[in-house]
């Protein structure tokens, strides 16, 4: 490792000549060495006992480790007997430590990147270095495993054909709403995380704005000694939770809508004609997708067919 990359702070003497492995009950396992690449390691969300055999050999064995809290992942290095030294990327350093980084792949190291819990990449600030590193035509290696929104659609009883992960809700009420009938057609179960301080007012909106008869479900602490899957009706969860005291890590999920309230492409070009017959294009296919949920851009489009192929400017 040449002296700019250990200058950068991510290396030091006694890591350079240190035994990589990783030990199993009382055995300890040697950590082969990792090609060139960004490793994106998946990790427990709760359980330890969840971490996979490659994610243990490749958190040994990377010459470079970076993780969003190195006090998170300390616990679970020191659980593993894994000695490689974690070093801090998220949201407030990204803009020095990626170039770090990703400084280090140029010089033909593996580096492996971690969340405090589950996938990379998935509501955390991995996303912008995987970018980055892909856009440098360097090659990105996932390295698969715990992930909270399935283990919660999986344990749901929701539809699992079909899923959209949406992420958190905004915080304020009406962008909430909003955000609820943009989703409200998607033929597919909603997956969202929330804050336990939040769960009662999202299943009030949505119960108001999807129906309070759709199904659901509230997941916490998955994997964790207090997990719990409550399902019922939005109805039934908001009166739950309106005013119960939550704690811990949440994942709501969503039914899909009944298959006759999905609109059909017929259903769809006769409403777009109805609204462009008394406002702008553009406003139209606004108004078509809050009421139908559907792209605002896709419809947007359509409409400019339906006139092209009626003549119309």
């Amino acid at each position: 490792m040449n002296d700019q990359f250990i200058r950068a702070g991510f290396v030091n003497d006694e890591q350079k000549t240190i035994q990589r492995s990783y030990r199993i009950g009382n055995a300890a396992v040697p950590a082969r060495p990792l090609d060139p690449a960004l490793y994106l390691v998946a990790t427990p969300i709760g359980n330890l006992g969840d971490i996979t055999l490659r994610a243990l050999e490749t958190l040994a064995g990377a010459d470079v480790l970076a993780c969003e809290d190195t006090r998170v992942t300390r616990v679970l290095l020191d659980r593993y007997g894994i000695v490689n030294r974690p070093f801090a990327y998220h949201e407030h350093n990204a803009d020095e430590a990626g170039p770090k980084l990703l400084a280090a792949l140029d010089e033909g190291k593996s580096v492996a990147l971690v969340s405090d819990a589950g996938t990379p990449l998935v509501s955390d600030p991995g996303f912008r270095l995987g970018q980055m590193a892909i856009e440098a035509g360097h090659r990105v290696v996932p390295v698969p495993g715990p992930s909270a929104p399935l283990a919660a659609l999986v344990g749901s009883g929701m539809p699992s054909d079909a899923f959209l992960f949406a992420g958190f809700l905004p915080v304020k009420d009406k962008g909430r709403r909003d955000r609820l009938a943009e989703l409200s057609r998607v033929p597919a179960t909603l997956i969202f995380f929330e804050s336990p301080h939040r769960i009662g007012a999202s299943l009030a909106a949505a119960a108001d704005v999807l129906g309070g008869g759709r199904r659901a479900a509230v997941c916490r602490e998955l994997t964790k000694a207090f997990e719990e899957f409550r399902r019922g009706s939005l109805d039934q969860l908001s009166g739950y939770y309106a005013d119960r005291p939550v704690k811990g890590e949440v994942v709501l999920l969503i039914a899909p809508p009944e298959i006759d309230d999905v609109p059909g492409a017929m259903e769809v070009d006769v409403l777009l004609r109805e609204l462009a017959a008394s406002m702008p294009t553009s406003k139209a296919a606004a108004e078509g997708a809050r009421l139908t949920g559907l792209s605002k851009k896709d419809l947007y489009q359509r409409l400019l067919a339906l006139k092209g192929e009626a003549g119309e400017e």
